[in-house]
């Protein structure tokens, strides 16, 4: 499929992978709806990627929203492709460090954000494009985002590493699913990348996560995620796969 003249809509897309990802889409041609939470700063991003970028708030865990979201989005010409980033983790462990069986909530509260935020944003895209003419084959593409957490969650990463790999096991099936009426789904699986938010953490933690990755030995950029995502979307061949970027790490147990 072809970015130029589609409408795309990114999720997450007020900051970190998601902005990345929006951008390089308005460069190559496309509008983007920017969904993200209320309180972001979708509004003022929205506006610097200019008049081919618009902001819709959303809570991704609200299928309610998120329906009536995509229903804002569709007001800016039919949806084409959807790169869903919205998401994030909360440390957890098993035991807390009394020995006591740790509180469930927040296990809950991140598998509902990752798993349930995703599924609900792949079912309202779903919806949205099988009403679409076939475009380069395609009537759309979903590309989601898991993580390498997904297949090496480290200490303290239990409730995220299940989540993360919730998303890539539904990648598959809804690939299958969805084959029918010609909308693809893929998903990458970030390793360490510079985020807002990992940036904000202490320059030797950063320094020693950079470090880990074997080659390049640096942390991913971005612009290199909104590339991969870019590239899914046109290759029409690439469909119900995971694909890592993340220069061939593998995370440690801590």
């Amino acid at each position: 499929m072809e970015i130029k003249g589609i409408h795309a809509v990114v999720t997450g897309g007020a900051s970190g992978l998601g902005l990345a990802t929006a951008s390089r889409l308005v460069s190559e041609g496309a509008t983007v709806t920017v969904l993200d939470l209320p309180g972001s700063a979708g509004v003022e991003r929205a506006n610097e990627l200019g008049p081919a970028a618009r902001f819709v708030p959303v809570d991704v865990q609200d299928p309610d929203v998120v329906a009536a979201a995509f229903a804002a989005a569709d007001e800016q010409g039919p949806i084409h492709a959807v790169v869903h980033c919205a998401g994030r983790g909360r440390p957890m462990r098993v035991l807390t460090k009394d020995g006591k069986a740790a509180d469930p909530a927040p296990f809950e509260a991140v598998v509902r954000l990752n798993v349930m935020g995703t599924f609900n944003v792949l079912r309202a895209a779903a919806e949205a494009m099988a009403a679409n003419e076939p475009h380069g084959g395609d009537r759309g593409v979903c590309v989601l985002t898991a993580s390498v957490a997904a297949y090496e969650g480290q200490i303290g990463q239990i409730n995220y590493a299940a989540a993360k790999a919730a998303i890539v096991g539904m990648t598959l099936p809804a690939a299958r699913d969805l084959a029918g009426v010609g909308i693809r789904v893929c998903t990458i699986a970030p390793g360490t990348f510079a985020t807002p938010l990992l940036m904000n953490a202490r320059t030797d933690i950063v320094e020693g996560l950079a470090a880990a990755v074997p080659h390049p030995p640096r942390l991913g950029d971005p612009d290199e995620f909104a590339a991969l995502a870019a590239h899914i979307i046109e290759n029409g061949m690439l469909n119900g796969e995971t694909i890592r970027l993340d220069g061939a790490i593998r995370m440690a147990p801590r």
